[in-house]
């Protein structure tokens, strides 16, 4: 596309959000991914009710998504377990629905959309792509997830443990069982350096990842199998839900996710958006609502100030995540120690108010 004005990386929900408010405004854009088909992403299928706000403001409402109705969080650690009505109405819904339609919103708004192309690095005012070409504009929008881009590393010395996080899926199939144990809720199993997030999404099956210490991986020999079955072994509630798993699916992995990472700094003329600003803790259930909100503010600074105006809204972003991130933060370091997780458990079953409270002040605001 010649004379873009804006190109946008990453066509996930941050860069497909990105695209659709920036054709909006009548810049030519456009919007790049890597991938030839969208998948369905590891994790990233609960919908805050700010997050599904942001979408509707995008012309994409909640009958559109037709998502499963999430309207409690049910909290299980060892033998303690609570269940708290949530602030408000979230959603579950499948990354692939989620992903297709803000795409196909971007595309509509008359956004420029190339699949299979892989930028790989930023160049001199543009981004190098895996083959070697430079596209350049103006104005770039990273969106690229947790893949790595060349010139842009996540400092080690802020995030990177000795014992890093690994992620892991598996998907539990619809039925009458899986809809009576999880129903209308978002689960949290807190575990010994780790724990696994469940929600239900629009074909009725459940998403169920999972965040855990490489060591746990390792003490199972490094089979993501053999942890889960060890796991639902131990956990009985866990093991309830994976009595209804099809074990003959793949197990997706992701390796070194860097939870709790964010960046106040971009290079001239980049916005840096979602997981490329900063990665909050899964068990928060804001990824979704991040990337959204980065993206409606990097638009919003670009509109007021043009490309010259990415350093400030960098550094005015990580500060907006500072609190989120760090609620999210504590609670996840207490939720993998068992001790520490029962007491958690236990308090958010006598102060329901107490866990509304952690809702509200893990979202972006």
């Amino acid at each position: 596309m010649s004379g873009a004005e804006a190109i946008v990386i990453g066509a996930g929900p941050a860069g497909a959000a990105a695209a659709v408010r920036l054709a909006r405004r009548g810049a030519a854009v456009l919007l790049l991914e890597r991938t030839r088909e969208t998948g369905d992403a590891l994790c990233g299928g609960f919908l805050s009710w700010q997050t599904l706000a942001r979408l509707d403001a995008l012309g994409i409402g909640a009958a559109t998504l037709g998502g499963q109705v999430v309207r409690r969080v049910r909290l299980f650690a060892g033998r303690q377990t609570s269940e708290t009505t949530l602030p408000d109405a979230a959603m579950g819904v499948s990354r692939r629905r989620l992903d297709t339609l803000l795409q196909a919103a971007a595309v509509a708004e008359g956004a420029g959309f190339e699949r299979g192309v892989h930028a790989t690095a930023l160049a001199d005012g543009g981004i190098e792509t895996r083959d070697g070409a430079v596209l350049r504009a103006p104005a770039r929008f990273l969106a690229a997830g947790k893949h790595g881009f060349r010139g842009l590393p996540r400092d080690a010395a802020k995030w990177q443990q000795a014992d890093p996080v690994m992620g892991l899926r598996l998907r539990l199939p619809s039925g009458a069982a899986l809809d009576r144990l999880v129903g209308d809720a978002v689960e949290l199993h807190l575990f010994d350096r780790g724990y696994a997030g469940l929600v239900r999404q629009e074909d009725g099956s459940a998403n169920l990842c999972l965040a855990v210490h490489k060591s746990r991986l390792d003490e199972a020999g490094g089979a993501p199998e053999a942890l889960l079955r060890a796991l639902g072994d131990t956990h009985p509630r866990l093991g309830e839900r994976f009595a209804h798993a099809d074990w003959r699916q793949t197990i997706d992995a992701i390796g070194h996710v860097p939870y709790g990472w964010r960046t106040d700094i971009a290079p001239p003329g980049l916005f840096r958006l979602g997981d490329q600003a900063g990665v909050i803790p899964s068990l928060a259930g804001e990824g979704m609502g991040v990337a959204l909100a980065s993206a409606e503010a990097a638009v919003t600074a670009w509109q007021r100030g043009g490309p010259a105006a990415a350093s400030a809204f960098q550094a005015q972003l990580a500060a907006r995540m500072r609190r989120p991130f760090a609620i999210a933060n504590l609670v996840w370091r207490l939720g993998e120690a068992p001790a520490s997780a029962a007491a958690l458990v236990g308090l958010a079953r006598a102060f329901p108010a107490a866990t509304r409270l952690v809702s509200r002040g893990t979202r972006m605001n």
